[in-house]
C-alpha cells in the first residue's frame, strides 16, 4: 500500500505538524464579555482529541468594536487573557495538538445577533454598537451604516492586532492567522466593492493592501519568529468587479515577500449578491492558483469531506494542507476514519486506546 500523503508530516514555519490535517476557525457565539467559557473547553477540548495536526481558535476580536456579535470571544484584555488561557491549560493537560487562533476584526458586519438568535444588525437599543469600515457602506440589508475609519482609527485597529498578538504568544499558542476572508474588515479594506476610499488605503490594488500587509508586519514583529504568522483570505467575491484570484494571487505574492508562513484560502462572505457555485472541492482551485504562483504554503477547504478527496488535493499538489469545519463538527474523529481508510495511523489520548476496531491494527500509533 502507498503511504498516504495526507498524513504526511509538514513543517509550517518552524511548527512541525504530524499530518496535514488543520481544523478551521469556526464561531462558537458563546463567550461571555469578550471572554472565553467552558463551552469552548469542551468544544475545543474534543476536537484536540481528534488526530487532525492543527486545530485554530475561532475568530478572535482585537478590540470590543471587532466582535461579530456580542457573544463572540476576544483577546483585547488581561480578563480575556486569562480566561482563554484557563481554556488552553485545560485541553494541554490531555492534548499536545499545536492550537493557533485567528485574529479578526468584524468592521462593517459586526454588531449582529447570534445565528440562531437571527443574526441581524442589533440596535444601539438591543446591546449593539456602531460598525467601523473603510467606506460608509453597508453590508446587505443592514439599516445601519459603517463610519469610514480615519487614519487614527486605522492606527488603532493595526496597534489592536499586534497587542492581542503579543498576548496569543503569551498564552503559549502556536500559529497566529489574520482574518481577511468572509467580508471582515482586512477583507472589507481588500476588496473595490467596499473599499472606496481616496487615500492611501483605497483605489489601487496596492493601496487596498496596505493595511493587511501593515498589520502583518506589526504582528509578526510583535511575535517569536517560532511562531507561523499567516492570513485567511476569500479567493473571491463571487461578484463580478470585485475581489478575485488574480488579486489573491497578488496579494499572496506580497505575503511571500514579506515573510509570510501560510495562507489560508476560503471564498465569499462580503456581498449578499455574491453567486456561488457550491460542490465538492470548489474553493480548492484557488489553493491550486495560489501554490503555482507563490512557494507560500497553502491550505485548502471548500466541501472537503472524503478522506480519498482530501488524500487527493494533497497529492496532486494542489495544496499543503486542508482545513476542515462543519465536517470536523459532525464527525469529530474524521482523522481517525480517514487514517483507518488510508492505510495510515494517528495518536490517540491513552483513555482511548482500547476503542481501536480490530482491523486497523496499525491505526493507533
Amino acid at each position: 500500500m502507498m503511504t498516504s500523503q495526507l498524513f504526511s508530516p509538514y513543517k509550517l514555519g518552524a511548527l512541525e505538524l504530524s499530518n496535514r490535517i488543520v481544523i478551521a476557525p469556526m464561531c462558537q457565539y458563546s463567550a461571555e464579555d469578550g471572554k472565553a467559557t467552558d463551552w469552548h473547553t469542551i468544544h475545543l477540548g474534543h476536537l484536540a482529541l481528534s488526530g487532525a495536526a492543527l486545530l485554530f481558535i475561532e475568530a478572535t476580536a482585537v478590540e470590543p468594536e471587532g466582535r461579530i456579535s456580542p457573544l463572540d470571544v476576544g483577546l483585547w484584555s488581561d480578563e480575556t487573557e486569562a480566561a482563554l488561557g484557563k481554556v488552553l491549560d485545560a485541553i494541554r493537560k490531555h492534548s499536545d495538538m499545536p492550537i493557533g487562533i485567528q485574529l479578526a476584526h468584524a468592521g462593517r458586519k459586526a454588531s449582529v445577533a447570534a445565528p440562531w438568535q437571527g443574526g441581524g444588525q442589533l440596535g444601539l437599543d438591543q446591546g449593539g454598537w456602531q460598525t467601523l469600515a473603510p467606506s460608509p457602506i453597508a453590508f446587505g440589508s443592514h439599516p445601519r451604516a459603517p463610519l469610514a475609519l480615519d487614519l487614527a482609527g486605522i492606527a488603532r485597529i493595526r496597534e489592536n492586532f499586534a497587542a492581542s498578538a503579543k498576548r496569543a504568544a503569551r498564552l503559549g499558542l502556536n500559529a497566529i492567522e489574520l482574518h481577511a476572508a468572509h467580508g471582515y474588515l482586512l477583507h472589507q479594506f481588500l476588496s473595490p466593492l467596499s473599499n472606496r476610499r481616496e487615500d492611501q488605503y483605497g483605489g489601487s490594488l496596492e493601496n487596498r493592501m496596505r493595511l493587511p500587509l501593515e498589520i502583518f508586519d506589526a504582528v509578526r514583529e510583535a511575535v517569536p519568529a517560532s511562531i507561523p504568522v499567516g492570513f485567511r483570505v476569500s479567493g473571491s467575491d463571487w461578484v463580478a468587479g470585485g475581489w478575485d484570484i488574480e488579486q489573491t494571487v497578488a496579494f499572496a505574492e506580497a505575503l511571500e515577500a514579506r515573510g509570510g508562513d501560510f495562507i489560508h484560502i476560503s471564498g465569499g462572505g462580503l456581498s449578499s449578491e455574491q453567486q456561488v457555485p457550491l460542490g465538492p472541492n470548489y474553493q480548492v482551485p484557488f489553493a491550486r492558483a495560489v501554490k503555482q504562483a507563490t512557494g507560500l504554503p497553502t491550505i485548502a477547504v471548500g466541501l472537503i469531506t472524503e478522506p480519498d478527496q482530501a488524500e487527493a488535493i494533497i497529492g496532486t499538489g494542489d495544496a499543503d494542507l486542508v482545513a476542515l469545519a462543519r465536517g470536523m463538527l459532525y464527525d469529530p474523529r474524521w482523522p481517525w476514519h480517514a487514517a483507518a481508510q488510508l492505510g495510515a495511523s494517528v495518536k490517540p489520548p491513552s483513555q482511548y486506546l482500547r476503542s481501536q476496531p480490530r482491523q486497523f491494527g496499525k491505526l493507533f500509533g
